[in-house]
């Protein structure tokens, strides 16, 4: 997925998945392989004001979050099946600040072996680690699951 909305669930809802791709933009050129573009949750869009809702959320200028591999990819879909709900809002939060701070939930790793990462607990036993890069507005996950007993080293 490369910042595009999904397709509407009702076909009868008027709102036309062109018309929803059209208010963002896609970034694929940024994913270098071995990346792959991260796997987006499904978004249900049924009307109007719900596609309205979903395109007032996004920034002008969305991230884009890629994985860094196939594996970390696969891993995050895992997850996604796992805790649908909290992985949406993750997924939110990484395309749109994904360095801000949230109390025991969002926070940059400390010491010179994890410098520019960050976790992000998504269930009390499920973590995704990520290293965002301001300059390209790109987020990239390396790992997505399991809280390990020490954080996996990024890229």
């Amino acid at each position: 997925m490369t910042h595009t909305l999904p397709t509407p669930d009702d076909s009868e809802s008027g709102v036309s998945s062109e018309e929803l791709s059209a208010h963002v933009p896609v970034i694929s050129e940024l994913v270098i392989p071995p990346e792959e573009a991260l796997t987006a949750p499904p978004t249900p869009v049924s009307t109007k004001e719900n596609a309205a809702e979903i395109i007032a959320q996004l920034p002008e200028f969305p991230w884009l979050v890629a994985a860094k591999n196939r594996l970390a990819n696969r891993d995050w879909e895992a997850l996604l099946l796992r805790a649908p709900e909290n992985t949406r809002r993750c997924y939110q939060d990484l395309c749109t600040s994904p360095m801000t701070r949230k109390p025991k939930r969002v926070f940059p790793l400390k010491g010179k072996l994890y410098q520019g990462a960050w976790e992000y607990e998504v269930t009390s036993s499920d973590r995704v680690f990520y290293v965002p890069d301001e300059d390209k507005r790109k987020v990239l996950v390396y790992y997505a699951g399991k809280h390990p007993k020490s954080a996996p080293t990024p890229p």
